[in-house]
């Protein structure tokens, strides 16, 4: 319980019915490893809180981006939605830390795992709206989304991970920053590479691709996650 009145605390909301929010923060794997207690978990939530974020995101830029043609607002809107989007509003509230997970999913990484994330985000959306109102989790998803819609005004539709990474650690003075190929397979055509990257010769993430550019972003993305955990403990 203390968890989650911490938890409340840093997204800035407190819950009437505290039993939303546990749902929310409760994985697929965790009520599975528990069957005979009949657990629920977050993926009803999820696809109530699909819809509203979808409502709430269409409303505001239909509302505020008057100019705008139909397909714009269109992808404007599914920038905004994308699960790398809210993946990013997850990490920036911690919420991987307060998830309800299974032994296998923590220990191969659920916390930090993207689509886990972003699903367990739209379920904190719906716990949210069924504990409140429209209005209130409107307010709420505003607040986490609003740098983003306004990003995708900007055409920023996609985020440099490695320029973000580099910023982040060059506050602590003068890093040296290296990336490389850790493996390369597949015919010429349909090649995948990992990649990895190192901070001042250690280790910080690692990542996979069809290119070595989209395998460095993905390597810097996940160096951001495991500087921001540490940051943290």
């Amino acid at each position: 319980m203390n968890a989650l009145k911490e938890f409340q605390e840093i997204i800035g909301y407190k819950f009437t019915n505290c039993e939303y929010l546990k749902v929310a923060l409760t994985h697929s794997s965790y009520a599975n490893e528990n069957r005979s207690k009949h657990i629920p978990f977050n993926e009803r939530l999820e696809f109530l809180g699909d819809s509203v974020l979808g409502l709430v995101v269409s409303r505001y830029i239909f509302e505020n981006f008057p100019k705008l043609p139909e397909g714009k607002l269109t992808k404007m809107r599914a920038a905004v939605v994308c699960e790398r989007s809210l993946w990013e509003c997850a990490v920036n509230i911690d919420l991987g830390n307060y998830l309800i997970l299974g032994h296998g999913e923590e220990h191969t990484g659920g916390r930090t795992r993207m689509s886990i994330l972003a699903d367990a985000f739209e379920a904190l959306i719906a716990a949210i709206y069924l504990d409140s109102s429209l209005e209130t989790v409107r307010e709420w998803i505003l607040g986490q989304l609003y740098e983003t819609i306004l990003d995708a005004s900007r055409g920023k539709m996609f985020k440099d991970y490695k320029t973000d990474f580099q910023e982040v650690v060059q506050k602590n003075g003068d890093v040296e920053i290296k990336y490389e190929v850790q493996s390369e397979s597949g015919p010429d055509h349909d090649k995948l590479f990992v990649v990895n990257v190192y901070l001042n010769g250690t280790l910080m993430g690692t990542g996979e691709g069809t290119s070595k550019k989209k395998a460095e972003q993905k390597a810097a993305q996940n160096a951001l996650i495991k500087t921001r955990a540490d940051k943290q403990k």
